[in-house]
């Protein structure tokens, strides 16, 4: 009997707009102003707005560079 191996977690190289929001632990509507602005980088494919984890990653580390 084979066991079930899981295969390994890879870390997705866009997210959508509302696993951004689940990231950073904030609402859909949240992150809409935020990609407006400019705040969070964002690209378009099709109709998806697409965030690089990368851009929330440099979002939070400026946040926290102006709390200092």
């Amino acid at each position: 009997m084979l066991s079930e191996i899981e295969p390994p977690y890879v870390q997705p190289l866009l997210l959508t707009v509302e696993q951004a929001a689940q990231s950073l632990q904030i609402s859909r509507a949240s992150i809409y102003p935020l990609l407006q602005r400019g705040e969070i980088q964002s690209i378009k494919i099709g109709r998806r707005r697409l965030i690089p984890p990368a851009s929330l990653d440099a979002f939070v580390a400026k946040l926290m560079g102006d709390c200092q």
